[in-house]
């Protein structure tokens, strides 16, 4: 049960708002289809249900507001427009990044795929696919969590017939079987041929809201086109034979509308009684054919992959029409095991493993860093830390750092680009809980990227210079923990800035701020005697303690502070905290209300 209360989006400037006052239900077992030309807001009232667009009014699914549904995908399946996926990820890879959101088993995916004849192309990529097979995508997408209710926004728009008639058969499947279906449409033959409700709204605002039988008989009329180079005379003699013969109470008046050339419309006829009058006069007719609400019987193509449902391709082209066939009972409606809280690291670990950008960033920047200090090693003018990161002084970060903090801008920076949760953000510990799986993905990335980076580079120098090259420096624990740190507060510097201006390019544009910016400004202002406080504070700390604690911790926290009191430590400690905290504000104060 879906029930829209008073829905009215934000005013806009000098324009009335697209959605006023808009309420309406679709009730379970039937489909609704929300009615209306492009631009009358239908579009806008399913982001208002769903929280996407700021406005007023509420939308209830089964009683609850979206906020108070825990898991939203296990009970809205939603599809607006085309997939938003990655162009380079596989159809399986992407549903089975949604089952980890979703929290579902990651053979949800198969089953899906196969309800909607998609399994046979389950290892394509979504940027191969034709509109029918990316709404068939769609489908699987809102299918995935067994949802009681599904949102779908136009889904037959572009579609071929046999598309289309498989669509309308999927959805009359699952209300059948008690789910709740919403979809939008343009077209009103389209609605009275799948609607049990049809609700028309014009210029935002509810103009009717009729079962599928009354809209039928109010809005559309069947009548027959006609198509004669004697067209004016064939008009005539209709009218003529329409005033002439007796109405039988009950019937349609007969009424014939020229549309120039050698076209007309009869209404309230047939065509059989419209063929005879023509052949009686002796009235060619080049065509004539019945336009009603329902367009015929259509043959529908049962899968989009090519194979057939059972056991061969041939039982998949039938001889004659076929009705659309409904949705299968095994792969719709099934019993699923309850979410783990896992969820969100099982999902990102599917997002950053599931395209090869990730791979070819950080396999190009292993191989810059490789060149670069093998370079600088030849040149002889580099110090070892820098020597073993490839960081030439005139790059304001390593190759590996620089690498880091692009993946952690991409790891926010792909969600807005490609939202496949916006529907499903949910409640704030949810988006709260997606943000810290994004950190401990993002940060192990970083921290094996920095390592790795550190082997090849020690690697090729003993391979190419031998022990020519000094690469084991004085202090080798601090320098390690800060390249650990440096990598690190890029990797997740990139990833929070992205999360909070929602584009990769600006979580890169933060990352390159901090030692180009805030280290200058941070250096001249610790280059102060002040900072000399802190040293004796591990000794301090130690005489406080209750317990004893090894002696060995004593040289980690110094090291700890040496790293923290310099410029680079500073800025990336104070650039991590600003970005924190204003991506946390922004989400609590971004929750739906």
């Amino acid at each position: 049960m879906i029930q829209a209360i008073g829905l009215t989006s934000l005013s806009r400037r000098h324009q009335p708002p697209a959605v006023d006052d808009l309420t309406f239900e679709a009730r379970p077992g039937r489909v609704t289809v929300l009615l209306g030309e492009p631009g009358s807001g239908k579009t806008a009232a399913l982001r208002l249900m769903l929280r996407l667009d700021p406005g007023r009014g509420v939308a209830l699914f089964r009683g609850r507001t979206l906020d108070r549904i825990p898991h939203p995908a296990r009970e809205i399946g939603v599809l607006l427009g085309d997939v938003p996926g990655h162009p380079g990820r596989t159809a399986r890879g992407h549903l089975r990044m949604l089952c980890a959101a979703a929290g579902v088993p990651a053979e949800r995916a198969d089953d899906v795929l196969e309800v909607v004849g998609l399994s046979g192309l389950a290892d394509q990529r979504l940027g191969d696919f034709s509109l029918g097979m990316d709404r068939r995508l769609g489908l699987a997408s809102a299918l995935l969590g067994d949802p009681h209710t599904l949102v779908l926004d136009e889904p037959a728009g572009g579609l071929s017939p046999r598309e289309t008639a498989w669509l309308h058969g999927l959805l009359r499947g699952y209300a059948a079987q008690g789910g709740a279906v919403l979809v939008t449409s343009r077209d009103p033959a389209e609605a009275a041929r799948i609607a049990d409700q049809v609700v028309t709204i014009d210029k935002g605002r509810l103009v009717a809201d009729q079962d599928g039988a009354a809209f039928s008989g109010t809005r559309l009329r069947p009548r027959v086109a006609v198509q004669s180079p004697l067209a004016n005379r064939l008009a005539h003699v209709l009218a003529e034979e329409a005033d002439s013969a007796d109405e039988r109470p009950g019937d349609p008046p007969v009424e014939v509308v020229r549309e120039g050339g050698s076209r007309l419309f009869v209404y309230g006829s047939s065509c059989a009684a419209v063929g005879e009058t023509a052949y009686r006069h002796g009235i060619l007719v080049h065509r004539l054919a019945e336009e009603t609400v329902d367009t015929g019987p259509v043959a529908p193509l049962r899968r989009a992959d090519g194979r057939g449902s059972g056991a061969t391709a041939d039982e998949d082209a039938p001889d004659g029409p076929a009705e659309p066939e409904a949705a299968p009972r095994s792969g719709l409606r099934r019993r699923l095991p309850a979410p783990s809280p896992a969820w969100p690291l099982r999902y990102e670990l599917r997002r950053a493993t599931g395209v090869r950008t990730g791979w070819g960033v950080a396999g190009g920047a292993l191989a810059i860093s490789v060149l670069t200090s093998v370079l600088l090693a030849r040149a002889g003018a580099a110090p070892a830390p820098r020597l073993l990161a490839g960081w030439p002084l005139w790059l304001p970060l390593p190759p590996a750092a620089f690498a880091a903090g692009l993946l952690g801008a991409l790891s926010f920076g792909q969600e807005f680009r490609y939202p496949a949760l916006a529907p499903d953000q949910g409640t704030v510990p949810r988006r709260l809980g997606l943000l810290g799986a994004k950190l401990a993905v993002s940060g192990g990335t970083a921290l094996l990227l920095a390592l790795t980076a550190l082997g090849l580079d020690s690697a090729a120098l003993r391979i190419l210079f031998g022990p020519a090259v000094p690469l084991l420096p004085g202090g080798w624990a601090a320098a390690l923990v800060g390249w650990a740190c440096l990598v690190l507060g890029c990797a997740w510097a990139g990833l929070l800035a992205a999360g909070l201006f929602r584009s990769t390019a600006l979580g890169l544009v933060a990352v390159l701020a901090v030692p180009t910016l805030v280290v200058p400004v941070l250096g001249g202002a610790l280059s102060r005697p002040e900072a000399r406080s802190l040293i004796g504070l591990p000794e301090r700390l130690r005489s406080a303690a209750l317990v004893r604690w090894p002696s060995g911790l004593d040289q980690g926290i110094e090291a700890a502070l040496r790293l923290m009191s310099q410029p680079v430590g500073w800025a990336l400690a104070l650039s991590l905290t600003g970005l924190l905290g204003a991506y946390v504000l922004t989400v609590i104060r971004g929750r739906p209300r």
